[in-house]
């Protein structure tokens, strides 16, 4: 799979995962789908290091969603409480 695939895999993941824990982000849409992009990247290497997939398999293979979308949600919480308690500071 190609960088331009992950790139948008990564988006599409962020979307998931905005829509999946829906709420205030303090960076906004931007910082939400950049997380996405930065998740897809998490994912796939905490899918290949715990389980010894490749999650590279191809764009329409369900264990590279999945680990797209789990990497997004983990960056997503990990931010909102970093972000969240600095903000409230």
């Amino acid at each position: 799979m190609g960088i331009i695939a992950w790139i948008i895999l990564g988006l599409l993941a962020g979307a998931i995962s905005k829509f999946l824990l829906p709420g205030r982000d303090p960076g906004g849409i931007v910082i939400t789908m950049i997380l996405g992009v930065l998740g897809a990247l998490l994912g796939g290497f905490l899918a290949q290091a715990l389980f010894g997939v490749d999650p590279m398999d191809g764009f329409f293979d369900l264990s590279t969603w999945l680990s797209a979308i789990i990497g997004s949600l983990i960056l997503l919480v990990v931010y909102r409480a970093v972000a969240g308690r600095r903000h409230h500071a």
